[in-house]
């Protein structure tokens, strides 16, 4: 089974290889799983995007919500938030002065892991959900094509995931969006950041977190138990973690 909808602004597609027809949850196939997929990113969207007047985000950021009030979702995204933010000395940081709060770098990632959750409670043992780049994997093996971050029609590696998570944070599509906290300004050390992790919660965060903290952020990322990282610094260096999973080493930059 595959589809692919645009939600959250992205494309987020889906591919299930499961064999249709067996039992799921008394259903004959995933699609009524994969309807709930989409319905939870969906959810999610409405209730904690910074961009929607009418959303918890919005309305918590408003004053119109107190801490307490907050659903046990949100109170989670946020704790996640300021984990980050003091981890790395304040460089990720969602509550920067003179803009909204805005968790989106920990909301993605955390909320298509637990899509994720939903496909493995229904039985699914091999599936690729892939968020606008951040990709969870199940069975497999599956293939993931790191972009390079200076050529779109290039990758710079490929790496071969069975359990587990991809994501990585660039300037290519948004540009300079990702501000290092501690300064203000747009955090420029790095081209690219990949980060593998057991779950795209972990792995989303890890990637936004380092990439807010420059060419220090490579150590940092990769000190984390269970993280592998791929970078390309604003020299256009390639640097890996050793467990880095890659099926090609390629140079990325020429």
């Amino acid at each position: 089974m595959r589809r692919v909808e645009h939600v959250m602004g992205f494309p987020v597609s889906l591919r299930v290889d499961d064999e249709l027809g067996q039992e799921v949850d008394g259903e004959g196939d995933f699609e009524a799983t994969a309807d709930a997929v989409f319905a939870w990113l969906r959810e999610d969207d409405a209730r904690f995007s910074p961009f929607k007047a009418d959303s918890e985000v919005s309305r918590y950021d408003r004053g119109e919500l107190e801490r307490h009030e907050l659903s046990a979702d949100l109170t989670e995204i946020l704790a996640l938030c300021e984990h980050y933010r003091l981890a790395t000395g304040g460089a990720f940081d969602v509550r920067l002065p003179g803009r909204r709060l805005d968790p989106c770098a920990v909301v993605k990632g955390w909320s298509v892991q637990r899509a994720a959750e939903l496909l493995t409670s229904a039985g699914a043992r091999s599936f690729c959900l892939n968020a606008g780049g951040d990709v969870v994997t199940s069975g497999g093996p599956w293939r993931v094509g790191v972009r390079h971050p200076e050529h779109a029609d290039r990758l710079c590696t490929v790496l071969e995931l069975t359990d587990g998570a991809v994501a990585t944070s660039a300037r290519y599509e948004r540009g300079d969006h990702i501000i290092d906290g501690r300064t203000g300004r747009p955090a420029t050390g790095l081209l690219s950041l990949t980060v593998v992790a057991d779950s795209l919660t972990e792995a989303d965060s890890v990637a936004t977190a380092a990439f807010a903290m420059g060419t220090e952020g490579i150590d940092w990322a990769a000190s984390l138990a269970g993280c592998e990282v791929f970078a390309v610094d604003a020299d256009r260096r390639v640097l890996r973690t050793p467990g880095f999973p890659s099926v090609a080493k390629q140079p990325a930059a020429a």
